[in-house]
């Protein structure tokens, strides 16, 4: 069975220095290997409530169908997140707060049908001495999720850039992203 990678984009800014790193990664996925990728800007969700203890959840709607579905249909998740703040920028963090909902739909079976697959993240940080570990909080956030979700955990491909562009300037992220993903 051929691969299918969900590229999740979570920057708030396109083709920003986390995106540049996922697409050289990807390149050296293998041809039978599917690719999708979502910007998550462009699938805006309503604001997350939690009411699991009281009125419980509908099945999900509009764009929120649209990610879930897409997010069930992957091999392969694949976190495309610049470090905000020491976090996940909003994008990913709201569409992450929605599995909370999606997992409450029996019939979804969100959680169940994740497990197994794998989870991967592209981060890159604006630490100028990468001994800084600014992204540390993400990417142990990112391996609780997919701990939580029985999923495998592929692990991090991190850069570190600040301006636009200075990605390239990383000689070990981009050569790290020639092998990620095999």
């Amino acid at each position: 069975m051929a691969r299918r990678y969900l590229f999740l984009v979570g920057s708030t800014r396109r083709g920003g220095n986390t995106e540049h790193l996922a697409r050289i990664a990807a390149h050296a996925l293998p041809e039978d290997a599917e690719q999708h990728w979502l910007h998550l800007l462009d699938y805006p969700l309503p604001p997350f409530t939690d009411t699991r203890h009281s009125s419980g959840y509908a099945m999900p709607e509009g764009n929120a169908r649209m990610l879930a579905d897409a997010t069930l249909a992957a091999t392969d998740l694949v976190f495309v997140a610049p470090t905000y703040w020491y976090g996940l920028p909003w994008p990913l963090k709201h569409y992450l707060d929605h599995w909370s909902h999606w997992m409450r739909i029996p019939e979804l079976q969100f959680k169940q049908t994740l497990a197994g697959r794998t989870l991967h993240a592209v981060i890159v940080d604006s630490d100028e001495d990468p001994a800084d570990g600014s992204s540390l909080p993400v990417i142990d956030s990112l391996r609780r999720t997919a701990e939580y979700m029985a999923m495998q955990w592929h692990g991090v491909l991190l850069g570190h850039a600040n301006r636009p562009g200075e990605i390239a300037n990383d000689a070990a992220a981009i050569s790290a992203a020639g092998v990620y993903f095999t």
